[in-house]
């Protein structure tokens, strides 16, 4: 699949860079951000998957959260994705900030009219690292996946979903359990259908009740401070609950700080090393 570059920049003796393709899963054009540690020259390099959060594109992250040292100095590929397809002229997807372009809350569709492109959970699963492994000198048997908000609820599902495919998972602020809040209802209601039944499929609260794969050590950050968790959207009690009582390994912090909400990436600029380290630990092994 042809790759065509968008734009490439030195940064910490690696490169940043952007690249575009046409997607067989989301039937349009596609951004990815990818950044090449020093050690990519040389030889493989394990892959962290980053997924960002509502409204976000694949710029947000590569622009503001001040990974790439970090990577650089562990030797890790960092690829860092679009939210959901653009353009594809479906009726409503720009009404909301929290729905359709920018929202697409990571999952395969199966209503109309967003099941023909409304396929982010595949596409991020499956045609992303067939792409990036075919393209760039990565270790396919070396993958990790984290996100933010809505990219933290993508990250913690795809974990959950695949045990051994990620060595490791984390996540700032993630919608933990969003068959009990407000976006989640509204956009799996959107993208599945009326059946909650099935919407337990996208839920990692759900899915970590019947998880029996892998050990998988799980990190979460959550600002004390975030809006969207005194609203009830984020729900991580409930996450930690289900975790606990499967003996499965999560490690909660709820900072301090204040100012730290989930829109923010002064929030993980904080903490972006400590989540770097934590995938190197196990990426490195």
């Amino acid at each position: 699949m042809a790759l065509k570059q968008v734009s490439s920049n030195k940064c910490f003796e690696g490169f940043q860079k952007v690249f575009e393709h046409d997607s067989a899963e989301l039937k349009c054009k596609m951004k990815f951000g990818i950044y090449l540690p020093p050690k990519a020259e040389t030889g493989k390099c394990p892959v962290l998957y980053w997924l960002s959060g509502l409204t976000c594109t694949e710029q947000n992250f590569i622009t503001k959260a001040g990974f790439q040292q970090a990577a650089a100095e562990h030797g890790l590929i960092v690829v860092a994705p679009d939210t959901s397809p653009r353009g594809c002229n479906i009726e409503g997807e720009d009404e909301s900030w929290d729905f359709g372009t920018g929202a697409g809350f990571y999952v395969d569709a199966t209503e109309d009219p967003w099941k023909t492109n409304y396929r982010m959970y595949s596409y991020i699963k499956d045609e992303l690292p067939k792409l990036i492994n075919a393209n760039f000198p990565t270790d396919p048997e070396r993958m990790s996946i984290f996100g933010h908000s809505m990219g933290g609820h993508g990250a913690l599902i795809l974990a959950l979903k695949n045990p051994g495919k990620y060595k490791s998972v984390s996540a700032f602020a993630p919608i933990c359990n969003p068959i009990q809040c407000q976006w989640g209802k509204k956009a799996l209601g959107g993208y599945l259908g009326p059946d909650a039944s099935k919407w337990e499929a996208y839920d990692a609260t759900q899915l970590v009740k019947s998880y029996s794969g892998s050990r998988l050590d799980i990190l979460i950050d959550q600002g004390k401070d975030d809006q969207f968790l005194s609203a009830g959207q984020l729900l991580p009690d409930n996450f930690i609950a289900a975790c606990t009582e499967r003996k499965i390994p999560v490690v909660f912090r709820l900072q301090q700080a204040s100012g730290f909400c989930s829109p923010c990436y002064f929030f993980i600029a904080s903490f972006i090393n400590d989540h770097i380290k934590h995938h190197a630990k196990y990426l490195n092994a």
